[in-house]
């Protein structure tokens, strides 16, 4: 299965510095068998998602549904992406 790893946050967020690099650490501890894109998205040049998600930044999206915000639960997330703990 395919799944696509969207990271919602602003330039100068540390906390979406943050959230990044927990993506990364999960998606490189995924089984090569994994289908993972990972996109980014700035609240600052979409006002759709200024206005959904400005409070919330950084943002984490799987597969179009949101998954967190703030902090990434780096277990959480690769069982969302592969059904068990990696």
């Amino acid at each position: 299965m395919t799944h696509t790893v969207t990271l919602i946050g602003k330039p100068g967020c540390h906390l979406c510095d943050d959230a990044r690099a927990a993506i990364e650490r999960v998606l490189a501890q995924l089984p090569p068998t994994a289908s993972v894109t990972l996109d980014e998205a700035s609240i600052l040049d979409d006002d759709v998602l200024y206005q959904r998600y400005w409070e919330q930044i950084p943002v984490v999206l799987v597969d179009g549904e949101q998954h967190t915000f703030w902090r990434v639960d780096e277990q959480r997330l690769a069982i969302a992406l592969t059904g068990h703990d990696v």
